[in-house]
């Protein structure tokens, strides 16, 4: 059979119908639809609760609509929030894969911390990173604070940190973030939707 266009377009018009009817006529079809009525089980107003969230991946903002288990409180659902008006219910791929963020066998849940020029990495506790970040602040804070300029004027400032916000946080915690650089001297802020 010689392989013009319309044979190829026949050929593989045939092909394509043969792999959609094939679950059908094998009985695939009637086990693959179990797991989706069970997710939608799940999603009954009795068995879970919905709130709106923010996607945090890109400074877009677009909606979300999260399904949390009353019985576990974990999320067991994540979709594109129709009513939101940047996305209408839409989500690219990261958008569409957030419930990974939090529902994740291999995301870390402990803090590692690796020595200068060290090659193995020690488990701490949160306590301690919590007082190492702030102490290493202030040391590079203390550091480079500049208070008079090579002007002679007042500047109160410290070029030896920078700050790179987040498009994932809401205003409030915006000016939260922002105040606490600036008291900081910090006159590097920069934010990740002008990038």
């Amino acid at each position: 059979m010689e392989i013009t266009r319309r044979n190829f377009v026949k050929l593989a018009s045939a092909a394509a119908a043969s792999v959609v009817a094939a679950p059908v006529f094998s009985g695939l079809g009637r086990a693959s639809v179990a797991p989706a009525l069970d997710r939608a089980k799940m999603l009954d107003p009795q068995w879970s609760k919905q709130t709106t969230s923010v996607c945090a991946f890109c400074s877009v903002g677009c909606g979300l609509l999260v399904n949390t288990s009353l019985e576990t409180k974990r999320a067991i659902n994540v979709e594109g929030n129709p009513d939101h008006p940047i996305n209408e219910g839409a989500l690219c791929a990261k958008g569409a894969a957030t419930i990974q963020m939090t529902e994740n066998d291999k995301r870390t849940t402990k803090c590692l911390h690796r020595e200068p020029f060290g090659d193995k990495f020690v488990e701490k506790d949160w306590e301690w990173c919590k007082k190492r970040i702030a102490r290493l602040i202030k040391d590079s804070r203390d550091k480079s604070f500049e208070t008079k300029n090579s002007a002679g004027k007042v500047v109160n400032r410290t070029m030896g940190i920078a700050s790179l916000g987040s498009a994932a946080i809401d205003n409030e915690e915006c000016l939260a973030m922002h105040s606490f650089m600036r008291s900081l001297g910090l006159v590097y802020i920069e934010h990740q939707a002008r990038i």
